[in-house]
């Protein structure tokens, strides 16, 4: 295409000045001193004119190629470094490019710095309650109740003989099967609501909020003690375990599964109290916090591991209550959807 315009350009300028045709001295005085020289050779010598002519628009077209061309390539050249540029910095960043346009939003913390998680954002944290009754106790009278009591404690002695004194190992544990229930108990539910088309009375989101307060007390716990290969190997089999064998029970007795529940929760709060006599009494270093436990729990900067502590022990009571409370309603012959969730108990 370029070289047909610098053609149709080169035969326009000819064919106006070629032919055998004369200018005037003012049309010839009118054109540019270059251009001069080549009138008079062309009035003086037909075929030396064209020579130079031909010789003098070649040049023009070269010239006038290199600069389109330069140009073009130049600002695809500078193109091509700018996005190269952008990738790099979106890589260093940890900014994924989608061709469906989506990306995450750009939120920074108070004090105007870049907020570094993924797994929560800044509207997830909270301040925990710590005012909240630590002693409470569910007197088992039941005969499900009874069986809800005994068999946590049979897993209770279990957990005992095999972590000792291992108080970060044995909480790491504990969170990986405390996180389960929540995940069960909302999906069973969300099926229940779709299949019967009836609300749930917010216990979906309920028991969901549940299951991930359970993960962030694994990932801060994951930051504290950093687990061995046959621990991780423990983790998968227990999990296992443990998913299937409270799907089996949810689906027979929900009723029985939240008492289960609420259980394990009551012996959280006292393993937490333990690890928290040992950290009061120098027993196990009082560390700093985990950057994640801060953000999180809105803790101050010089949070400690003792800190960590008392906030997740406080979390475990909540849910402790919150899954009493779901087997009370249905030990009264009622569903739960016909009770207000606590959403938010934290």
């Amino acid at each position: 295409m370029k070289r047909f315009v610098a053609g149709s350009l080169a035969r326009g300028l000819i064919s106006r000045g070629g032919g055998g045709g004369y200018m005037s001295t003012a049309e010839m005085m009118a054109r540019p001193a270059s251009m001069q020289g080549v009138m008079m050779n062309k009035q003086q010598s037909q075929p030396y004119y064209y020579y130079y002519w031909s010789r003098m628009i070649s040049s023009v077209a070269e010239k006038s190629k290199e600069v389109v061309n330069g140009g073009g390539v130049e600002a695809i050249k500078e193109e091509e470094k700018q996005k190269k540029k952008k990738k790099n910095s979106d890589e260093e960043q940890g900014t994924v490019n989608s061709y469906w346009g989506l990306s995450g939003p750009s939120i920074k913390r108070p004090d105007g710095t870049d907020w570094p998680w993924n797994c929560f954002m800044p509207w997830d944290s909270y301040v925990a309650d710590l005012s909240i009754d630590l002693t409470k106790h569910h007197v088992p009278k039941k005969f499900l109740d009874k069986v809800a009591y005994r068999t946590v404690k049979f897993l209770r002695i279990l957990s005992d003989l095999y972590f000792k004194k291992r108080y970060g190992c044995h909480a790491m544990m504990l969170e990986t099967v405390a996180a389960v229930p929540g995940m069960v108990g909302g999906m069973l539910l969300h099926l229940r609501s779709l299949r019967k088309f009836q609300q749930s009375g917010g216990w979906i989101k309920a028991l969901l909020e549940e299951a991930e307060n359970e993960r962030m007390h694994l990932m801060t716990m994951v930051e504290l003690v950093q687990p061995k290969w046959y621990e991780r190997l423990l983790v998968l089999t227990v999990q296992g375990v443990f998913f299937n064998g409270f799907f089996a029970v949810y689906l027979l007795s929900p009723k029985l599964a939240h008492r289960v529940v609420g259980y394990l929760e009551e012996e959280a709060v006292h393993s937490y109290t333990e690890y928290l006599n040992e950290i009061d009494s120098g027993a196990i270093e009082n560390v700093p916090a985990p950057a994640i436990a801060i953000d999180y729990w809105k803790l101050p900067k010089d949070a400690t591991l003792r800190d960590v502590i008392v906030v997740i022990r406080a979390d475990e009571a909540h849910h402790r209550d919150v899954n009493h409370f779901a087997a009370d309603i249905q030990f009264q012959g009622k569903e739960l959807r016909e009770a207000p969730a606590p959403l938010d108990y934290h």
